[in-house]
């Protein structure tokens, strides 16, 4: 996952395009448009109207309903002011603001005050909140298992009594397809200590030694030396060909063949 630029900028304007935006950050609009609406903060702000502050209908101004929902036979009240009308009345529909149904889907910017606008439920986008998200999403994506502590509790219940009568990895997950994994991630699992069975309990876990890993380094670095594809594009060649190259040690020494 590549590192993400958060948009510190919050004076989100309306009459600036998305298309703006993505210019100034040198990125696309389509990404500028998800990121925005993928981690914008939801804030619940609704000033009410004179009757009731529960009635969120786009015609409570003008409504002169009475007795919607049926239950009062000599209701004079208006449905407007009743805390139920939204839930009873059949041609309730609900106020939308258009700037948060498209681009840039939230308030930053908007002209009107929180105090004057009608809309209950609203949105802002915080740039060092979502970049603080995205932080820890990254780190949580890259810690511990890919499964819930439920999953590996019903999975150690079957393999944790089945490696004690002596089965292997393999042949439990042969005669289990339901617990969907593979031999390596148990071995991993047991060897990480998540199951109940542990390696001495494996019969051939405690007889193999820790594998070496072989890195190969290279300390002379001056085979690279007008090697690079910078040096190619200098030769200005009119017609080349292309050939293959392979990379061979020969007592700690790399050596280049084409």
């Amino acid at each position: 996952m590549s590192k993400k630029p958060p948009l510190q900028n919050q004076r989100f304007k309306w009459w600036e395009h998305v298309t703006n935006i993505a210019a100034f950050l040198c990125k696309d609009p389509t990404t500028i448009s998800k990121e925005v609406h993928a981690h914008r903060l939801s804030d619940w702000y609704h000033k009410g109207t004179f009757y009731n502050s529960k009635n969120f209908c786009i015609h409570r101004y003008h409504c002169q309903k009475t007795n919607a929902c049926g239950k009062i036979l000599l209701c004079g009240i208006k449905c407007a002011s009743c805390p139920t009308c939204n839930q009873t009345c059949k041609d309730f529909e609900k106020e939308r603001c258009k700037r948060l149904d498209q681009a840039p889907y939230v308030c930053n910017g908007c002209t009107k005050k929180i105090n004057h606008c009608t809309i209950a439920h609203k949105y802002y986008y915080n740039g060092r909140a979502a970049d603080r998200k995205y932080r820890e999403l990254l780190i949580s994506s890259r810690s511990g298992i890919n499964m819930t502590k439920h999953q590996l509790h019903q999975k150690d219940q079957i393999i944790s009594p089945l490696i004690e009568q002596g089965q292997s990895p393999y042949q439990i997950l042969t005669n289990h397809p339901e617990l969907d994994m593979s031999v390596r991630s148990m071995y991993t699992y047991i060897d990480k200590g998540l199951f109940t069975a542990r390696n001495i309990d494996l019969k051939r876990q405690a007889k193999f030694k820790p594998r070496k890993c072989h890195k190969t380094q290279i300390t002379d670095c001056s085979v690279f030396t007008d090697r690079t594809y910078s040096d190619f594009c200098s030769l200005d060649l009119s017609s080349f060909v292309k050939m293959d190259a392979f990379v061979w040690f020969y007592r700690k020494e790399l050596l280049l063949n084409s």
